[in-house]
């Protein structure tokens, strides 16, 4: 869209300050449709080249942002319930998310993208027309038309169209996702969970005996012990909670010391005959298990004896009533598994079906050990069914989050999900990420001139400079300022290569 700035009258000026420039800002207002409500501070910045960090992955070194925030900014966005993957293998509405909290997002390393940690930058929200996204493995998700999911073919918008001013690239009934797939909803830890996680737990690992020590005149002396040693103090500080609202009280003690090779094993004990048979009836295999009870089971024994490691979950046990609980389990919340016996060691149970059958066992049945969740690394491979099914309308406005990452992207109900990098950088001018990087415009007037003076520097190796990197250059504002004509003229003086990011047609 084209501006006619000549025609236009400014209205007010005004003075600020802003953090990083040692002199004022000139503040002005201009009477144009798309400037309404747009601030537009005119610094005379001290340096434009901007050196990229040396560990950034860009292909370039140094940039040029002649503007700071951008009125053409990217306003992806997803409703509230939308639910983001943790670092730690745990996921939360998008609504619910903090800045600074660690999160899943991708990078391409060699022939795969990657799943790495990440962190939240910036979080916003807005009110926008929603549409929902459904695809056939039965994820719904409920975004803006301009959010941006990833496909096998590209980034592609939520609606867009075939030609005319609505014309990018955008999502269509059939159209393959990248993503983990399996989001899922997890467990209420209500009573049948809790005693369902009690039971694998201690029948994994746990010790629960009964012995009786003859006495001169034949008489016996009865002895009930109960014991749970384990390494991992979130699982056994969860069968302790557990035991504790079931009624029945135990202490702690350090079961084996650290060694060179080993992390030191705690454990919880009782040794009253209270404790005992209350335990022993917690353990009792139910004769109809309910789903509850089921997921409880499945995350105790994984607690106690599950691996997850080099995209393989399993369980390992050497009782052959356990491996048949473990595999009717698995069965009955829809999952795959395969049982490959070891005579004379443990056998184990198998989990099939990928990283989306993985997440999906992780999330339902919600085991507490963290280090046993973790997929940072693993490559997507995109078994999950991710093919979108339908799109739909729903007639009504929404309130949409929006967050800003390292990595530029996310997992949302386990798809790729695109959002905007740029943002954070307006907060260190005390603006925020939202509203204020698309209507606080921080515009740096003497650009071209500092840029000829840069350039001029017998320092200067004419290494190749990139613009719109952060904020794009052709946004509305300059058909007023008109700064890029200066920067393309000092770099075509100086014979300096350059490249452009924009979504503007003012660059033609």
């Amino acid at each position: 869209m084209f501006v006619r700035w000549d025609q236009q009258t400014m209205e007010t000026e005004a003075k600020a300050r802003l953090p990083g420039y040692r002199d004022e800002a000139v503040v002005r207002h201009f009477d144009a449709p798309e400037a309404v409500s747009t601030n537009f501070y005119e610094v005379r910045a001290k340096s434009i080249l901007n050196r990229v960090p040396a560990a950034s992955r860009m292909p370039f070194r140094w940039t040029i942002n002649p503007y700071r925030g951008c009125t053409h900014a990217c306003t992806y966005c997803l409703r509230g319930d939308v639910r983001i993957l943790r670092a730690d293998g745990q996921e939360m509405e998008i609504r619910d998310l903090e800045v600074g909290q660690k999160i899943l997002g991708t990078r391409v390393e060699g022939r795969y993208r990657r799943l790495v940690e990440n962190e939240v930058l910036a979080k916003w929200s807005s009110i926008k027309p929603a549409y929902q996204v459904e695809l056939e493995d039965g994820t719904q998700l409920v975004a803006s038309a301009d959010h941006m999911f990833l496909s096998t073919r590209g980034w592609k918008h939520v609606i867009g169209a075939e030609s005319g001013s609505g014309r990018r690239p955008h999502l269509t009934v059939g159209t393959k996702l990248m993503g983990i797939g399996g989001s899922s909803e997890g467990p209420e830890h209500d009573q049948d969970y809790r005693r369902g996680y009690l039971t694998g737990m201690i029948r994994g690992d746990g010790h629960l005996g009964q012995y009786a020590y003859p006495r001169p005149g034949g008489s016996a002396n009865n002895v009930y012990r109960f014991r749970l040693a384990l390494a991992d103090g979130q699982a056994l500080g969860r069968a302790a909670l557990f035991l504790r609202r079931s009624g029945i009280e135990t202490s702690e003690f350090a079961f084996a010391a650290a060694t060179a090779s080993h992390r030191p094993i705690h454990a919880i004990r009782s040794q009253t005959r209270a404790a005992f048979e209350a335990i022993t009836d917690l353990v009792a295999w139910p004769q109809t298990p309910s789903k509850s009870w089921t997921k409880g089971f499945l995350a105790g024994i994984f607690d106690a004896e599950g691996c997850h490691s080099q995209g393989v979950l399993r369980f390992s046990n050497q009782d052959e009533e356990v491996l048949t609980w473990i595999s009717a389990c698995l069965s009955r919340l829809g999952f795959r598994s395969i049982v490959e016996r070891r005579p004379g060691r443990c056998s184990t149970v198998r989990l099939t079906g990928g990283m989306s059958a993985r997440l999906r066992f992780l999330l339902q049945t919600d085991p507490a050990i963290t280090r046993k969740r973790i997929f940072t690394g693993l490559a997507l491979k995109n078994q999950a069914s991710l093919r979108v099914q339908a799109i739909r309308f729903l007639g009504e406005v929404e309130r949409m989050y929006d967050i800003t990452t390292a990595t530029a992207d996310f997992i949302a109900n386990g798809v790729v999900s695109h959002n905007c990098f740029a943002r954070p950088t307006h907060t260190y001018l005390d603006f925020n990420a939202g509203r204020d990087f698309e209507r606080e415009i921080v515009v740096k007037v003497n650009a071209p001139e500092r840029l000829r003076a840069e350039l001029a520097r017998p320092s200067w190796q004419g290494e190749h400079i990139a613009l719109g990197t952060n904020t794009d250059p052709y946004q509305w504002v300059e058909g007023r300022y008109k700064l890029m004509r200066g920067i393309w003229g000092a770099m075509i003086d100086a014979r300096n290569p350059g490249s452009v990011l924009t979504k503007s047609p003012l660059l033609l």
